[in-house]
C-alpha cells in the first residue's frame, strides 16, 4: 500500500510544482484608434492613429511600450534631424488610477514639411501598487520641436489598449505573536518549497525500500 502511494504523492508535487513555475498574469491587449486633436502653434489639428500598447515585466515592474502606426499632426516647416521629442501619459484604470510618462528619442530622420509627423515608441516604468486588473489607455501626447509645443489630446475616449492582471507591492503582512515578520513569498518562494517537499518525499520513499530490502535479507539470512 505504501509503495502504491508513493507514486501518486510525488506524481501531485509535481504538478503543484509545475502549475506555479507557468502560471502568468493574464493580460489582453489590442490596437485601439485614439483621435488625437491637437493644438500647434499655427492652430489645430486632427489625425487619427491606431495605438498599441504592450507590457515586458522588469524587475518589481512592467515596462511599458506604446507604439503609434500612424503620423500625428505636421510642421509648416521641416523638422530636422532630433528636432522633435515626443512624450506622453498613459492613463491607468481599474484596480489603479493616476497615469504612467512615457518618452522615446528625437526624430532620427528629417520630416519634409505638411506631412504627418511619425512618433518613435514611446517607453516607461509602471510599478504596480494595487493588485488586480489594470487598464491602461492613451492619454496626452506631447510633441516638442524648434522650441514649439504641440499637445494632442484624444477626443473619442478610446478603450483601454492593455489590460494587466498585476500584483501590487503595497500593503504588509501581520506578524506572528512571537513578534517575527512573516516571509513575504512569491511564486519563485513556492516553486523551491514545492521542488524541496518533492525531494523529502523521494528520499523518504527511497529510505523506505532500503529498510524493507535490508530487512528482508536479514529474515533471509
Amino acid at each position: 500500500m505504501y509503495r502504491k502511494r508513493m507514486p501518486a504523492v510525488v506524481t501531485a508535487v509535481a504538478l503543484a510544482g509545475s502549475a506555479v513555475l507557468f502560471a502568468a498574469p493574464a493580460a489582453h491587449a489590442e490596437v485601439v484608434d485614439v483621435n488625437y486633436q491637437c493644438k500647434t502653434p499655427i492652430g489645430n489639428k486632427g489625425a487619427v492613429s491606431p495605438i498599441d500598447i504592450k507590457s515586458v515585466e522588469s524587475g518589481g515592474g512592467h515596462k511599458l511600450t506604446m507604439s503609434f502606426q500612424k503620423g500625428v499632426s505636421s510642421s509648416p516647416v521641416e523638422l530636422g534631424k532630433g528636432a522633435m521629442k515626443p512624450s506622453a501619459l498613459i492613463k491607468l484604470g481599474g484596480a489603479e488610477s493616476g497615469t504612467v510618462p512615457v518618452s522615446g528619442p528625437a526624430n532620427a530622420e528629417a520630416i519634409p514639411a505638411n506631412t504627418p509627423i511619425k512618433i518613435s515608441d514611446l517607453t516607461g516604468t509602471y510599478t504596480p501598487k494595487q493588485s488586480g486588473k489594470v487598464t491602461f489607455t492613451a492619454s496626452t501626447l506631447t510633441i516638442k520641436a524648434m522650441g514649439t509645443t504641440t499637445t494632442c489630446t484624444p477626443e473619442n475616449n478610446p478603450k483601454p489598449s492593455l489590460t494587466l492582471d498585476v500584483k501590487g507591492s503595497g500593503g504588509s503582512q501581520s506578524a506572528p505573536s512571537g513578534g517575527e515578520e512573516l516571509p513575504q513569498t512569491g511564486p519563485e518562494d513556492s516553486a523551491i518549497a514545492l521542488g524541496t517537499l518533492g525531494g523529502t518525499v523521494l528520499l523518504v520513499g527511497a529510505a523506505g525500500v532500503l529498510w524493507l530490502t535490508r530487512r528482508n535479507q536479514a529474515a533471509r539470512g
